[in-house]
């Protein structure tokens, strides 16, 4: 595309600068901006992968969490065993008489049934030698019993204190599980003996592991030299979290803790990050820990991570890119626009000094009758802006008007409460000279109910009196016809007026974008104009309906119309109704109505009267508002 501003009608030595300039600007513009958006872009997904990490680090605390109680549940649950059957005098019997056969098979079968019952490994006793003399395996082809467990540390660290917990694997079931030991005291009989043997309980993990392999996490335990004791993944089980020093390997191996397992570091390698993530073959995930100090090991969460990082950071470069990118067109639309607009300045620039000369003479004239044309402009903001003073002065007024008209109906309302308050003040006190205090209570609650009523009348006077705000809001329609009836209800009464609400349930609710105290004041004057025209009238009535309806354009508009029973209106009457100073009432001004449809268009809508009932008789006016959403 040619710019338009370099076809300009330069001399050549004006025109090659300018283009130069152009260049250099369109470079620094480009330049800028791939330096800007490939900085946004980096930092959209450094921070879309810091929110994904903290995402995944919060829901792996959780989860840590309940894998380890899960864990300690799993051990709490067994470690009631052997202390109860440390006193078990079937155990007794067997330690204090290791020869008894009879005594040995009925511990045998106790162990066996409590084993299945409580899904331990195995239950066995050991004498204080270290040997095996009964077992929950008695009958299978591992049994313990005869094995000598003297090199076990549970036995000896059991015989010294009392009590020992030991992880390791099994030299005949070659099964990796908990040892639980509780040292057998026989603290009865002629010749008390302490540390007769010990009762071991072996807890192993299957379940658990189990479920941890099933989990889209890879979870393990280890003990305090980083060791894996319990893992989801059977592979890792016996490697460790960093190499061990080589004596520890061989004291673990002479030791026969983890039978003959290489005790080799897992493989884990470090991510290219900030050290939260690590590579486990090839798979970048979220390591986390936690501490369980009451057995001694430590449980381990890793979260596979790089799919959802990867999905996050590239759909936050995607989005800062596209935005870059749509800045970037639009700030470049703006550089040519900008550069188009310089050019045909400059080119406007060389035309006006060229006529420059030719309109000096008419400068002044031009000059003086913008100023004069100003001066009228001015006239007329200040002749609108007093027109629109004065029309709300006119429309308070006119509601000030109206205001005193039912000042002395609503004087009647305030009077009956007054007097009631006046009379149950004086039976309180009466009440209270007696000592009823009850009856004093109850006739100052209705003295507060009726002071209630009083305020809400007078709080809708106040209302209705103040100048309106300027600025419409969402108006509930049958509020403010239940604002207008609180200031006419006492004439409705008094002339024995039938008042009829027709409103369907549907719309109820519906609210009008207006502003209510102007609102109010329409249908006060629409109100109070029927109550005159039904004065005297046999079975007066007046009706209000609430109406919806569709304009052309699809708007949702509400029809409130307010009908009487009255004489009607006669033609001429109809054609001027809307008309200043036309009036039927012999003490009127014949604004009202004029107000109102003012009042009513403001408010983007209309106000229009009806031909009569079928009968004749009667006037029907309906405002027309647009429905608020």
């Amino acid at each position: 595309m040619t710019d338009p501003a370099d076809t300009a009608t330069f001399a050549p030595a004006d025109a090659r600068p300018i283009r130069r300039k152009r260049i250099v600007i369109r470079a620094v513009f480009v330049c800028l901006w791939l330096a800007v958006g490939g900085l946004v872009v980096w930092q959209a997904g450094r921070i879309a992968r810091d929110e994904v990490l903290a995402d995944l680090t919060q829901a792996g605390r959780v989860a840590l969490s309940l894998n380890a109680e899960a864990l300690g549940a799993e051990i709490d649950k067994q470690r009631a065993l052997p202390v109860v059957l440390a006193r078990d005098p079937d155990a007794l019997a067997v330690l204090r008489a290791p020869e008894n056969g009879a005594a040995r098979d009925r511990l045998n079968r106790k162990l066996e049934a409590l084993a299945r019952a409580t899904r331990a490994a195995v239950i066995y006793l050991i004498d204080d030698h270290g040997l095996t003399l009964a077992a929950s395996n008695w009958s299978s082809p591992v049994s313990f019993v005869g094995n000598d467990y003297g090199f076990r540390p549970y036995h000896a660290v059991a015989m010294a204190e009392g009590a020992a917990e030991h992880f390791a694997m099994g030299t005949v079931s070659h099964r990796p599980g908990m040892y639980l030991a509780r040292r057998i005291d026989d603290d009865r009989g002629p010749a008390p003996r302490s540390g007769l043997g010990v009762m071991v309980v072996k807890i192993e993990f299957d379940r658990l592991e189990a479920i941890w392999a099933g989990a889209p996490e890879r979870i393990f335990a280890t003990d305090a030299r980083g060791v894996v004791l319990v893992s989801g993944i059977a592979g890792w089980r016996f490697q460790s979290l960093a190499p061990l020093p080589e004596e520890t390997r061989a004291a673990i191996r002479a030791g026969l803790q983890y039978g003959d397992a290489p005790l080799t570091p897992l493989p884990f390698s470090p991510g290219t990050d900030d050290g939260r993530l690590v590579s486990v073959d090839g798979t970048g995930m979220l390591h986390q820990s936690l501490t369980m100090p009451e057995i001694g090991w430590t449980l381990h969460l890793m979260t596979p991570a790089d799919q959802a990082v990867r999905r996050a950071v590239a759909d936050a470069r995607a989005l800062a890119g596209a935005g870059i990118a749509l800045l970037a067109t639009l700030a470049a639309a703006g550089l040519y626009r900008r550069q188009q607009l310089q050019g045909r300045a400059a080119h406007a620039a060389h035309e006006r000094q060229r006529l420059e000369a030719a309109v000096a003479g008419r400068t002044a004239d031009l000059a003086r009758a913008y100023a004069a044309l100003e001066a009228e402009m001015e006239e007329r903001r200040q002749a609108e802006a007093a027109a629109r003073r004065l029309q709300d002065d006119l429309i308070q007024a006119g509601r000030l008007a109206v205001l005193g008209r039912i000042a002395a109906s609503v004087a009647h309302e305030i009077n009956q409460p007054v007097a009631a308050i006046r009379a149950f003040a004086d039976n309180a006190r009466a009440f209270l000279d007696r000592g009823r205090a009850d009856a004093a209570l109850a006739n100052l609650s209705r003295i507060a109910e009726l002071t209630a009523r009083i305020g809400t009348i007078t709080g809708q006077l106040r209302g209705f009196a103040r100048k309106a705000g300027t600025a419409p809001t969402p108006v509930r329609v049958t509020e403010a016809i239940d604002g207008a009836l609180l200031l006419l209800g006492h004439r409705i009464r008094a002339g024995g007026i039938d008042l009829v609400r027709d409103i369907p349930a549907d719309i109820a609710g519906a609210r009008v974008v207006a502003e209510r105290v102007r609102l109010e004041q329409v249908l006060v004057n629409l109100i109070g104009n029927a109550v005159d025209a039904v004065d005297g009238r046999p079975a007066p009535r007046i009706t209000i309906r609430l109406s919806r309806s569709r304009a052309d354009d699809g708007a949702s508009r509400l029809g409130l119309q307010v009908s009487d029973n009255g004489p009607g209106l006669a033609p001429d009457i109809r054609e001027a109704l809307f008309l200043p100073f036309r009036t039927t009432k012999p003490d009127g001004l014949g604004l009202g109505l004029v107000i109102s449809a003012d009042l009513v268009r403001e408010m983007g809508g209309t106000l229009s009267a009806c031909s009569p009932d079928t009968d004749g008789a009667g006037a029907t006016f309906i405002i027309e508002l647009p429905e608020a959403g």
